[in-house]
């Protein structure tokens, strides 16, 4: 049996903020296109464009804010002790 193919550890800063731009748009797009349109056939025509526009801002925002964003939570949240140390 094959093992799937992992990439680096060093692309982490690039794929993590890939997966949650794609999951959080997608959520926050089908939710505001709904609204907007309910649930009919121009839905289906016209979320696939939201998603996408909505992700193109969302991705490139993600790697800027990101480290930001860390240091914040970093100033906020206590990590506990390591065993052995």
């Amino acid at each position: 049996m094959n093992a799937v193919r992992k990439l680096p550890a060093r692309y982490v800063p690039i794929v993590m903020p890939l997966v949650l731009s794609i999951l959080m748009t997608a959520v926050v797009s089908v939710i505001s296109t709904l609204k907007s349109l309910g649930a009919t056939p121009a839905f289906l025509a016209t979320w696939p464009g939201a998603w996408a526009l909505s992700w193109l801002v969302a991705f490139p925002t993600l790697l800027v804010v990101l480290p930001m964003v860390r240091r914040i939570v970093a100033c906020l949240v206590a990590v506990p002790p390591q065993p052995g140390r």
